[in-house]
């Protein structure tokens, strides 16, 4: 059994975003590769026959391509990037097969990707901002820029016909452009009066409203349309967007929150307009989140998810908008499932296509205009997960993305008539080995036209060994909790006596499923089996799952974790003495009450980006208005903030704690663990605390990533009693 390489983190590949051309024969993807020298994430755009006839073809290497959408003629795509030219490729960890990196990148050359010089390029900012960019790959050449907005474009969407583009963009006053400058360029003060000043990711928020406009593809030097009564607002508004969608009716569905107090509720509201111009129309009643739009193609109706914002375990539903909101119906009321995260809606014959959340699956349904609900691609397996999904508007060609724990992600494709025909012969129960589990009495029967398309990790899963996956379950408090353990394909669990890391999920309205993940191969090639548990307070099970931890942090989670671990020692599986915490988000607040509530659990811990004081967090973070909905306010129903702070009980603290953090993390502020560290380290607890400057409520730059993944490997093997001087 080797050890994979943290460096070898510069070859992994990560496909985001995919888009299946009208026709069904050709799919745009996004792919995320680390590029070394500038130590940064570098997204591009791909295309690939989804006949599989032959590899990926690379459209971009600029940083920050997303969005790929197809143009109704199906020859044109249009893309977001903020870039000024098209950088050579430089992706791949230099000290290792320079030459043939070397070889690929002048064949790439060859092969028609763009080449061009600076100046074609240039938009003329000294740090570009996101525009829209298209590619007419009927005609060939280089991307052409046209949108050109001093504050980027956010968002867009093809008229029917092709002929325009309707674009989200920020759009200040002269005065707002003064203050953006004077923060921008000078350093200057930041001066808010809104309630939500500031949202992880996107900063300190601001005045300046985002409209939609119009931007004429046929007269490029025409200034975009703005529709002023098409225009955004609400708290989360700078990583929601408007999500604009153009109907085949002519008319545009947008998002927004218009109600007194934007900035005090989660509420956003579907609206239409027409591209001309005018009133926009609000279609929807002001009392969900809505969002995900997506037009009916006869134009009758618009499909949109929305959750409940004053019932925070509540599933998100699939809706169907009628025609001048005469009707809002819930599609899967009856359900009890929530729509999968990113799982919008997708029209095909009169039906919509959705990925939903269940029984600790991501998994697609087909759901009828009359409310009924049809579980379908049982090819896809327990043992991978669905993480995007995609039809062609002829309804021909679905292509998804498919994450293996052994293979990869990687894109597929399949004849949507083949969706509803592929049957599993069963599906792999509790403590049955999953990975590469598709062939034998369990295995899902694959259709003729599932085709793999990339094959994006395979050089790096041919070099080492990626996990092996299973599913087990354990009782706890009454119920049936499900975990994935993962661990290196030449360990059997069974042998006894492994040491075990307890990966907790975040959200914690979330769930596990067998995923391909780097960090998982760094732990289980190093001898560590790798549990996942699906507590009480995810999701994929239902509303009363997910209402086990609503306004009750700190306790059922508590219980079921733990008893997952005492599970698999009492099976002989795991040394008790060798138990390992990790988890970021609420992974890391988790394991806040498990080192006070357990002491004896963890023989050390990691918790990342957490929270641990309830109290203090209301209104440094950006989560007021749903630590509001969960527990009231802290002025008014202190002992509910009090009941979920884990710092309060940290004199029970025994567990040696490594405290990670984003020094910009607004989700999760850095003070929140410098509270936890502190009190560690109060009480003589051999503690660490590792802030990243400019991180957000995650790790972006690939060095930091790797940085990460060696503390927390290292905090482990210190203070592991079978290593020759832990603790």
């Amino acid at each position: 059994m080797s050890e994979l390489p943290l460096d070898a983190y510069y070859d992994l590949t990560q496909i985001g975003e995919v888009a299946v051309s009208p026709g069904g024969d050709r799919v745009a993807f996004t792919a995320t590769e680390y590029d070394q020298a500038a130590d940064e994430a570098v997204a591009s755009l791909f295309v690939v026959p989804t006949d599989g006839s032959r590899d990926p073809h690379r459209l971009t290497s600029a940083s920050g391509a997303s969005s790929p959408t197809w143009g109704p003629d199906g020859d044109r795509l249009a893309f977001v990037a903020a870039r000024e030219r098209d950088a050579d490729r430089r992706v791949g960890w230099r000290d290792r097969d320079e030459e043939e990196t070397d070889d690929e990148t002048a064949s790439e050359a060859d092969d028609g990707s763009e080449e061009a010089d600076d100046d074609s390029l240039e938009n003329g900012d000294e740090e570009p901002k996101p525009q829209v960019w298209l590619f007419d790959l009927a005609l060939g050449g280089d991307a052409r820029q046209v949108t050109d907005r001093d504050e980027g474009v956010a968002d867009f969407d093809w008229s029917p016909d092709g002929d325009r583009l309707v674009i989200e963009s920020r759009d200040p006053t002269d005065e707002e452009s003064e203050y953006l400058d004077q923060v921008r360029e000078e350093g200057g003060p930041i001066e808010t009066t809104r309630l939500q000043h500031k949202v992880n990711g996107a900063g300190w928020t601001d005045d300046v409203t985002t409209y939609l406009f119009v931007v004429d593809l046929g007269d490029p030097e025409s200034d975009p349309r703005r529709l002023d009564d098409a225009y955004g607002g609400g708290a989360f508004q700078d990583v929601s967007g408007m999500e604009p969608e153009w109907g085949a009716d002519g008319r545009i569905a947008f998002t927004s929150c218009r109600l007194d107090r934007p900035d005090d509720t989660t509420v956003r509201d579907l609206y239409a307009v027409s591209p001309e111009g005018g009133d926009a129309e609000r279609l929807t009643d002001g009392d969900l989140t809505h969002g995900a739009p997506a037009w009916r193609p006869d134009g009758d109706g618009v499909a949109t998810v929305a959750s409940d914002p004053d019932d925070p375990p509540a599933p998100a539903e699939v809706y169907l908008v009628g025609e001048s909101g005469a009707e809002i119906t819930s599609l899967t009321a009856d359900l009890d499932r929530t729509v999968a995260r990113g799982g919008g809606p997708v029209w095909v014959d009169g039906a919509l296509y959705v990925r939903i959340a269940d029984e600790s699956s991501t998994r697609l349904v087909r759901v009828e205009t009359d409310g009924t609900v049809e579980r379908v691609f049982e090819a896809q397996g327990r043992d991978r997960a669905m993480a995007a999904f995609d039809v062609a508007a002829d309804g021909s060609t679905a292509v998804t993305v498919l994450s293996d724990p052994t293979d990869g992600s990687d894109l597929y494709a399949v004849a949507v008539d083949d969706l509803d025909a592929a049957t599993a012969g069963g599906r792999a129960g509790d403590d049955a080995a999953t990975a590469g589990g598709r062939a034998g009495d369990d295995a899902a029967t694959e259709p003729d036209s599932l085709r793999r398309l990339t094959r994006v990790n395979e050089p790096l899963a041919d070099e080492f060994a990626m996990p092996t996956a299973r599913r087990v379950e354990w009782e706890s408090d009454g119920w049936t909790i499900d975990g994935v353990l993962y661990h290196d394909p030449d360990v059997d669990p069974a042998d006894g006596d492994h040491p075990l890391v307890v990966a907790i999920h975040g959200g914690p309205m979330s769930y596990d499923e067998p995923v391909f993940s780097f960090g998982h191969a760094a732990l289980t090639s190093r001898g560590y089996l790798v549990l996942r548990p699906n507590y009480r307070g995810g999701t994929s099970r239902g509303r009363e799952f997910t209402a086990e931890l609503t306004g009750a942090w700190g306790t059922a989670e508590v219980d079921d974790i733990a008893a997952g671990v005492e599970s698999l020692a009492d099976r002989g599986w795991v040394d008790p003495d060798r138990v390992f915490g990790h988890g970021f988000s609420y992974g890391g607040i988790a394991q806040g009450f498990l080192v006070t509530q357990r002491p004896d659990l963890f023989a050390a811990a990691a918790p990342e980006h957490g929270i641990y004081d309830l109290r203090s967090a209301f209104g440094t973070d950006d989560t007021h208005v749903w630590l509001e909905a969960e527990f009231g306010l802290p002025w008014e129903d202190p002992e509910a903030y009090d009941a979920s702070t884990a710092v309060l009980d940290a004199g029970e603290i025994e567990t040696p704690l490594l405290v990670m953090a984003g020094g910009e993390d607004w989700r999760c502020p850095s003070s929140q663990s410098e509270q936890l560290y502190v009190a560690a380290r109060k009480q003589g607890i051999d503690a660490e605390l590792v802030v990243y400057p400019d991180e957000h409520h995650n790790i972006g730059d690939p060095d930091r990533a790797i940085h990460r993944l060696e503390k927390i490997l290292d905090w482990y093997e210190t203070h592991d009693p079978a290593v020759d001087g832990g603790d």
